[in-house]
């Protein structure tokens, strides 16, 4: 038997979702958001749709495309920081990297799918569909090992209070109305949780006593005392070199931080 295997992707995901911290841990079924899956070209897939259109939900199975490697052990998101078996998390640093979620189907068009909200990224190549059986898929009384206290401890409130300062208020008011980027409420849902150094959550100590945490493209700079949070300012997270280089593939938000950078010099390291 060989020890590998070929596999072809039957279509790609158009979700607009550039980084991964654009895309939720878990897709947030109240968001009024639509992506598409666009098939392969060719007859036999347009065939293979056939009666899909009868159900509410499907599965995607898709590949990991961004990972070139994989652990053993990994550090989720969620929760302490402590490193689990990575069979016993969804991460996607593993040995196959595939992956599987279920969204709502809300039409069948020429070539594509429209789907509800997803947790995947621009791009993601998709392997297969299969339909979302309530009756056969479901099982929520099924124990969750250790994903029970995690979520035990994210349906209590906050535990700290997180606020921008003035100059943070200011740069996230014109990020937002300059250049439509807006990341302030992942940003104050994790700091909220947890504001302590994680490698996974992107969150670790500056030179000069605060933190930082990436939000997708930028970092926020902020400051611990007691149960408050306070972010004073953001920056980008790439180098000007790279912004400045034509060379480069298209780097996520390149024309605003090159504004930022011309607005907010002061605040650049």
């Amino acid at each position: 038997m060989s020890d590998s295997l070929n596999i072809t992707p039957i279509g790609w995901l158009r979700t607009g979702k550039a980084l991964k911290f654009d895309a939720r841990h878990q897709p947030d079924e109240d968001a009024a958001e639509t992506n598409v899956l666009e098939m392969a070209p060719g007859d036999k897939y347009r065939k293979a749709l056939k009666y899909l259109e009868g159900f509410d939900r499907i599965w995607l199975l898709w590949w990991f495309h961004r990972n070139r490697t994989w652990r053993p052990e990994v550090l989720p998101p969620r929760g302490p920081s402590k490193r689990r078996g990575v069979f016993a998390t969804r991460s996607p640093h593993r040995p196959n990297p595939i992956g599987i979620t279920p969204v709502r189907l809300l039409a069948i068009e020429k070539g594509r799918l429209v789907l509800g909200p997803c947790d995947l990224v621009d791009g993601t190549p998709v392997f297969d569909i299969k339909p979302y059986i309530p009756t056969y898929d479901s099982f929520p009384d099924s124990r969750a090992g250790w994903i029970e206290e995690v979520d035990a401890g994210l349906a209590s409130p906050p535990a700290f209070v997180v606020r921008l300062g003035p100059l943070a208020l200011a740069q996230a008011e014109w990020l937002h109305k300059e250049w439509r980027v807006d990341f302030r409420t992942r940003l104050l849902e994790s700091l909220g949780r947890d504001p302590s150094p994680h490698r996974t959550r992107r969150i670790r100590p500056r030179r000069d006593g605060r933190r930082e945490i990436g939000c997708g493209a930028w970092y926020a700079v902020f400051r611990v005392e007691g149960g408050q949070v306070e972010v004073d300012t953001f920056r980008p997270s790439f180098p000007l070199k790279f912004l400045r280089d034509p060379a480069r593939p298209v780097l996520p938000d390149r024309e605003a931080q090159l504004a930022f950078r011309e607005r907010w010099p002061e605040q650049v390291d």
